[in-house]
């Protein structure tokens, strides 16, 4: 049962990760259907990381009252109409009011889920579980560019991916009571402690590695939603094209988090977290100092390879940084501070865009991964 469990959470890692990248991956080629710009993206974007940010601070009380398997069900259920709607949108007020359950849903699971996994599961499949995030980011792209290069528009690639949420919805739904008799999780999560956000952010080290988070996130969210863009304004090619290029940086994250599984037992989380910070340091660096676009298609896999152990090595490492019993409000909190750099990264980049150039992207990623990489040494000494 224990197998059919872990399967059934990959599967809601795989729905998590489908619509992630479509919104950048797609934006050249449905931004003048909505009547918006090539900059508009990021004010979608920056909205539903907002949401996701008030339902990550929520998730703690939330999980506590419901359990994980209920909150994980409602929140898929939550995006698949979401993305019905996204379809349905032939404005960009209407996008951006279909962004608001979107975002509620994805934040909510992502907690959920994430803290589950750190507490019953090794680090292998914290690593195997993100692995199947970046195969739903990755297949999202893909959809949306075989819809388009066969002649459809791209609300029939948000109508596919939206089926293949509601059949994960039917799955979970069926698999509740699968939860309540797997490690105790249920009587767990009734007993563990409910930290308010003041408490969890006292906690020693805490600040640090929220900070961490919060760079991660704006370099991986700014990362896949600037990367078609870019290639489209900096490099000349077409925005079709840009659509498929777009998932370069995401199969690079599933490939590294799959090879990730294999080494993050052994090497253990902070020194999984320094190697992906080494590659994204490197990959950047190729996107800064080359003109050649093939070299700038191999930077972009190999930013995704660096970020592939990061982040689930830290949201790992959780419960052993802040204790068990306080993991699930720190997970929350975490969540929460990621997706403040989803939220205003991608945004700022599109001002700075506006104002100064495409050509700014490279050097706007160095900036983060530097900081992140202060942030987490810091936050090393922490670790137990």
């Amino acid at each position: 049962m224990a197998g059919l469990l872990i399967f059934i959470i990959y599967l809601s890692f795989i729905s998590l990760g489908l619509p992630d990248s479509l919104l950048g991956s797609t934006w050249p080629s449905m931004y003048a259907d909505l009547g918006s710009t090539i900059t508009g993206a990021g004010t979608l974007a920056m909205l539903i990381s907002g949401c996701t940010i008030v339902s990550s601070l929520m998730a703690d009380k939330v999980i506590h009252k419901f359990g994980t398997a209920k909150v994980t069900a409602f929140s898929v259920a939550m995006t698949a109409a979401a993305l019905f709607g996204f379809s349905t949108c032939t404005s960009y007020l209407q996008m951006a009011i279909w962004c608001i359950p979107y975002g509620l849903g994805a934040g909510a699971v992502d907690s959920a889920l994430n803290n589950y996994v750190a507490l019953h599961y090794s680090s292998r499949h914290m690593s195997w579980l993100h692995c199947m995030w970046g195969v739903g980011a990755s297949i999202g792209p893909w959809i949306m560019s075989l819809c388009l290069t066969n002649g459809l528009r791209w609300p029939s690639g948000y109508r596919t991916i939206s089926l293949l949420q509601v059949i994960l919805t039917v799955i979970l739904v069926f698999s509740v009571p699968l939860w309540k008799t797997e490690s105790n999780a249920e009587s767990d999560e009734k007993s563990r402690n409910v930290l308010s956000l003041r408490q969890a952010i006292a906690l020693p080290g805490a600040k640090t590695i929220l900070v961490a988070f919060f760079c991660y996130c704006a370099l991986e969210m700014a990362t896949g939603l600037w990367a078609p863009s870019w290639l489209v304004t900096e490099k000349g090619i077409s925005a079709t094209d840009a659509a498929g290029l777009g998932a370069l940086f995401y199969l690079g994250i599933t490939v590294g988090r799959a090879i990730s599984g294999f080494i993050s037992n052994k090497l253990g989380d902070q020194n999984m977290i320094r190697l992906g910070e080494f590659i994204i340091v490197a990959g950047v660096a190729i996107l800064m100092f080359s003109g050649n676009l093939t070299l700038s298609k191999c930077a972009l896999v190999l930013i995704g390879l660096g970020c592939a152990p990061v982040y689930p090595s830290i949201i790992h490492s959780t419960p052993a940084r802040f204790g068990k019993e306080n993991s699930q409000s720190l997970v929350g909190i975490q969540m929460a501070a990621a997706y403040v750099g989803s939220t205003f990264a991608p945004k700022i980049f599109g001002l700075i865009s506006d104002y100064i150039g495409m050509f700014m992207y490279p050097f706007y990623l160095c900036f983060f991964v530097v900081l992140m990489i202060l942030m987490t040494e810091r936050g090393s000494k922490h670790i137990s």
